[in-house]
């Protein structure tokens, strides 16, 4: 996400301020003029190990140019818990209704500015997906293949918790 130019408050030029703060100097955008501060603190998103039939469901971004197959993520909403947001998105990209969750983990993605909370669902119903997803496959645990990212080391992490030692495959590079 770009940062933003101006002030929201006064609609001054941000510039590159460096101010004391509780872990000493930082340089952040900052309002010359009303001291308004962009923190850029990172998105909480939420992701969805979902076990459905037995098997673990994961779906194909239409927005994606690769062709991975990936966990069920969203951004958590204001006003709801993390277990409720994560519910929400597995009803909405889905249709499934989540029976149980259990916290896999929290991980970082800098390169997105994001902190990804990962939960392990089982789900039931029959599968209707949003437009924001194109297909999805079911896989059995020793045929699921990890990525070096944040969803993909939460799924790596659960599966070592079914006795499952993770593979990990080529993950596309964004190009520079």
């Amino acid at each position: 996400m770009p940062h933003p130019k101006f002030c929201p408050d006064c609609a001054t030029p941000l510039a590159s301020i460096e101010l004391a703060e509780d872990g000493g100097p930082k340089s952040r955008l900052r309002c010359p003029a009303c001291g308004w501060t962009h923190w850029n603190n990172p998105t909480p998103v939420l992701a969805a190990i979902i076990e459905y039939r037995g098997q673990v469901l994961l779906a194909r971004n239409a927005a994606w140019a690769h062709k991975a197959y990936a966990l069920i993520t969203g951004f958590m909403e204001a006003g709801e818990t993390p277990q409720e947001g994560i519910a929400r998105e597995i009803k909405e990209e889905t249709n499934l209704d989540a029976s149980a969750l259990d916290l896999v983990g929290v991980y970082d993605f800098q390169r997105m500015n994001q902190v990804i909370i990962v939960y392990h669902a089982v789900a039931d119903g029959e599968v209707s997906l949003s437009p924001e997803l194109v297909d999805y496959r079911l896989y059995d645990l020793p045929d699921l293949r990890c990525w070096p990212a944040g969803t993909g080391y939460g799924l790596a992490d659960w599966l070592r918790t079914r006795g499952h030692e993770p593979k990990f495959m080529e993950w596309p590079r964004p190009s520079s």
